[in-house]
């Protein structure tokens, strides 16, 4: 699948990234291999983590998915055909906020769990207003030139900080933002579109969004007088009680049935057309869930289709 992988800087990515936060959580480490391995046999080749991940679960602290993608990476031996993502600075105790010590430290301890000497991909996890972009970004720089990391990247960020750390890149010749990963989907438009994409746009920026999927929304499994089993169903069923959400859902059973594709195929490709956007983030917590995901560096909807959705979503 080579052919339709996407450039991140100077990474080369599968059209699906995969999100590693139900790695240590909702699936254990035997399934969370079986998961990666079926990802990558796939063709898959970019996974998302973050240092926080999974810290909000009870008996967690943070880098359990770190932890389990490492172990996975060590019996594998497949470091060199993968790209890692991970993240830095959500604001976990010992670690908190964008400070330079906490970045250096910050890495160390990913380096560590992931079992590697280099992370890919590291961003900004949460912006820091409290820091200045030049010791953020100057921090991150060193961190490429000492080769711990290859590309940098920014989540969770407002259109005027990115702008302003791009352009604090830009005239010091320090290392800048590959790629942003916001929260954008076909029930959050607002969260991505407008001057954040625009600011992307403009310095050529890869997006990789989160949420894609809208916590399961967008699987189409949710629906009036239905329960999922989910440790995200609250989150998702709160878009059934919208006109948003039902308009969105019809649409996408509409175009799932004439393209006979997954509903989650049809939202994450409707997603992959938009404007700035490299790849998608996308979990699975166990093996069957995976397809659908994978199915979208296949399909490409129609000018008709990406139009039907994008007035649902309106």
């Amino acid at each position: 699948m080579a052919d339709n992988h996407r450039k991140i800087g100077n990474l080369s990515v599968h059209p699906l990234a995969l999100g590693g936060n139900v790695f240590g959580w909702t699936a254990d480490e035997e399934q969370s291999f079986a998961v990666l391995d079926a990802y990558t046999a796939a063709g898959g080749n970019f996974i998302d983590t973050a240092d926080v991940y999974s810290a909000w679960a009870p008996g967690n602290k943070g880098g359990e998915s770190e932890t389990v993608i490492g172990n996975w990476l060590a019996a594998r031996g497949n470091r060199a055909d993968v790209v890692i993502a991970t993240k830095v600075g959500a604001g976990i105790p010992e670690r908190p906020g964008l400070s330079a010590h906490t970045i250096k430290s910050g890495v160390e301890e990913s380096l560590r769990r992931l079992r590697t000497d280099y992370i890919d991909l590291y961003y900004t996890h949460y912006d820091d207003p409290s820091v200045p972009v030049e010791e953020f970004i100057t921090a991150l720089d060193a961190l490429v030139k000492e080769g711990k990391v290859r590309e940098i990247a920014a989540s969770n960020i407002t259109a005027e900080r990115l702008a302003e750390a791009l352009a604090f890149s830009d005239a010091s010749g320090l290392a800048k933002y590959a790629a942003i990963q916001p929260h954008y989907n076909l029930v959050s438009r607002d969260t991505y579109e407008g001057e954040l994409a625009s600011v992307t746009a403009r310095h050529g920026l890869a997006a990789i969004p989160y949420y894609a999927l809208a916590s399961g929304f967008l699987t189409g499994k949710y629906r009036a007088g239905s329960t999922v089993d989910s440790a995200r169903a609250e989150g998702a069923a709160k878009h059934l009680t919208t006109d948003r959400g039902q308009r969105v859902l019809a649409a996408l059973d509409e175009v799932a049935r004439a393209r006979e594709a997954e509903i989650a195929t049809v939202a994450l490709a409707w997603l992959a057309a938009q404007p700035t956007v490299a790849a998608p983030l996308a979990s699975a917590r166990t093996v069957d869930q995976l397809p659908a995901l994978l199915a979208v560096a296949d399909l490409r909807l129609t000018d008709a289709e990406l139009t039907r959705l994008t007035e649902a979503s309106a």
